[in-house]
Parts: structure tokens; sequence; C-alpha cells
């Protein structure tokens, strides 16, 4: 037996699909670049009346996350990266005497930048209901670049009804 759920997906229902690429620069070595203006565009581009908004960083040294855009919050938080991994530290990932997996010219020295990634999801999924975005009173969408300056992008879907 299907649940009312699985009968409504069976039946045509103009299920929209927008995919997005937006590219980045990032100014300094670890920054929170608001992107929820641009998600926000996706959306009303799309049409979508309800589903949700998914956006995704494609590398392992940056993230998405949704905090609120104070200032001062965003310092601490950059504080709270360093000290859970210092750029200062030394990463075997680094040491490029013995490391031999992924390796590109002009290699960073990065390490503390991938640990850092630990503390920051991949992709923030937001609700749109009614056309709007849902997020919170104070809540922003940041991609958050953990080894710049660098260009960067990221990747906006927008799906649902």
């Amino acid at each position: 037996m299907s649940s009312g759920n699985a009968l409504a997906l069976e039946r045509p229902t103009g299920f929209r699909v927008l995919n997005r690429k937006i590219a980045l620069v990032s100014d300094l070595p670890t920054q929170f670049i608001d992107v929820t203006d641009q998600i926000e565009a996706v959306v009303r581009e799309s049409g979508i009346e309800n589903g949700v908004a998914v956006a995704f960083s494609a590398h392992t040294t940056a993230g998405v996350a949704i905090n609120e855009a104070e200032p001062l919050l965003l310092e601490d938080m950059k504080r709270l990266l360093e000290r859970f991994a210092s750029r200062d530290a030394d990463y075997r990932h680094d040491d490029l005497t013995i490391r031999t997996v992924n390796l590109e010219p002009n290699e960073r020295a990065n390490g503390h930048a991938h640990c850092q990634r630990l503390l920051i999801g991949a992709s923030e999924s937001i609700p749109v209901v009614d056309g709007v975005v849902q997020l919170g009173r104070w809540q922003r969408v940041f991609f958050v670049e953990l080894d710049g300056p660098r260009p960067r992008e990221i990747r906006l879907q927008a799906l649902g009804l």
C-alpha cells in the first residue's frame, strides 16, 4: 500500500530543479562570505514555491555554514577555528618530503584548513515555503573560506514545486 506522499509523487507534479555555480573570490586566509542573497535570487529564479534550497561547497578547505552576520561573532568563530587547528601547527599533510597523494604544482601548506573543515559541513539545506527561503531572524548563509585568498565557487540548487 502506498502512503499519501508516494501517491502525490506518482502524479505529474511540476517538480523543478535549478542549479547554479556562483564564482567567489576570497580576500583573506579565513573568511565568512555571505551568500544568502545569491541563494534567495536562485530560489526566485526557479519559481519554486515549496521545496528546499541547498548551498554546497565542492572544496575540501572551505565549507558552508548558517550563522549570524555579527562582526564580533564572526571574529570569535575565526579564533575558534584557529584554536582547533592552528595555522602554525605541524601537519603531515604539509610535509611534501613524505606526502605522495593528491599533489599539485605550487602545493599550499593547508593541513590546518583541512582539519578546520572537520568543524564545518560541506552544505546547508534551507526550506522554501511560499517562494521564500525560511531562515531565522538572524540567520545568514556563509561560504566559509579556510585556505584563502583564492578563487572559489559555491554550488546552489533549488528544488521543489
